[in-house]
């Protein structure tokens, strides 16, 4: 089949591909980002159980229970004697293997993502201008800075969320979870926590785009504000005060981060707009000319036009260049001499 042969073609000169070659082309980019996922679910299959004491990097399970091990011992089911045991409860034979996976494949995505954001970029960047590469490259960057930043911060919250969550029972109840149950916790709360910090980043490619101005989005500040804390409120996997408060905080100081790099981009970009403003016309539009008062007052009024004496007219015999008196030149140097 066509299809599962890559068939190496030459580039044309100005850079454009067919269907098939952009088909062929999305293949290979594609083949190239799941081998740097699996790659790296592997690395994070076998680092589940195993850690590096000597540099000090505990195993991933270690890592992600520690939220809900640092929830007090009175909230949680104790096993033993040994108050400071932590082990969540699987409760059918494939529960082990299933969070393992889901683990090593969470802990792959985020190890190989260099790997196969640069198969995304790569595929993009040939359809792209100079200046929209320079931006787009700003944007990738700040979105995974964003993103990562939100997991570390869901991350920290998840223990304060679960002692509240599991607290509200009191003395009368201890919890149990099982290895699904918190880690799917886990995932919704490091997924939401992240996707929710690029919507201010939203805000600023909207603005780069000409699509919404920053005075516009300051003027708007109050009921974004409370837009962001109703958000907060619904997308919170627990609906606990803690995670809703401290997803809410960040996405308003975000808001006015954003807020602040639109207006500061709308003000260069009226500068920009007023220095070229004449070379900035369409090719069939002419550019105003500037009149100062000087320059209007030296032209003054062209005042009443005089007439224009008639010519005289020729004889018989005469060229029309000559008269009675002599050529119409002898006329005008003695005209000449005589003033």
């Amino acid at each position: 089949m066509p299809l599962l042969r890559r068939r190496k073609a030459p580039r044309s000169s100005d850079g454009t591909m067919s269907l098939m070659e952009h088909l062929y082309e999305l293949r290979h980019r594609l083949f190239l980002a799941v081998l740097a996922i699996f790659l790296g679910s592997v690395v994070g299959f076998i680092w589940y159980t195993v850690g590096i004491p000597a540099i000090g990097l505990k195993s991933l399970g270690d890592i992600l229970i520690h939220p809900y091990c640092a929830v007090p011992a009175s909230h949680r089911l104790v096993l033993g004697s040994d108050s400071s045991t932590c082990a969540l409860l699987a409760t059918t034979p494939f529960s082990q293997l299933t969070v393992r996976l889901q683990a090593g494949v969470m802990a792959g995505a985020v190890l190989s993502s260099p790997a196969w954001l640069y198969q995304l970029w790569a595929f993009v960047t040939p359809a792209l201008y100079r200046k929209e590469r320079r931006f787009a490259i700003s944007f990738v960057v700040s979105a995974g800075i964003l993103f990562m930043g939100g997991t570390v911060i869901a991350y920290f919250v998840i223990g304060k969320a679960l002692d509240v969550l599991l607290g509200f029972g009191g003395n009368t109840a201890v919890s149990a979870l099982t290895p699904e149950a918190y880690f799917s916790f886990l995932l919704g709360m490091l997924l939401i926590f992240g996707v929710s910090l690029e919507l201010p980043l939203l805000l600023v490619m909207l603005n780069y785009a000409g699509v919404v101005k920053g005075a516009k989005l300051a003027k708007a500040r109050r009921y974004a504000f409370f837009g962001l804390v109703v958000f907060a409120a619904f997308v919170v996997p627990g609906n606990d005060p803690i995670s809703m408060s401290a997803l809410a905080v960040v996405l308003i100081v975000l808001y006015e981060v954003a807020v602040q790099v639109s207006k500061a981009h709308d003000r260069r970009k009226a500068k920009e707009a007023e220095a070229t403003s004449f070379t900035s016309l369409p090719d069939d539009v002419a550019s105003p000319l500037p009149v100062t008062g000087t320059s209007a007052e030296a032209a003054g009024d062209v005042g009443t036009p005089e007439p224009v004496p008639a010519a005289e007219p020729v004889t018989a015999g005469e060229s029309p260049g000559s008269s009675a008196g002599g050529s119409r030149a002898d006329r005008w140097a003695d005209s000449g001499d005589a003033t």
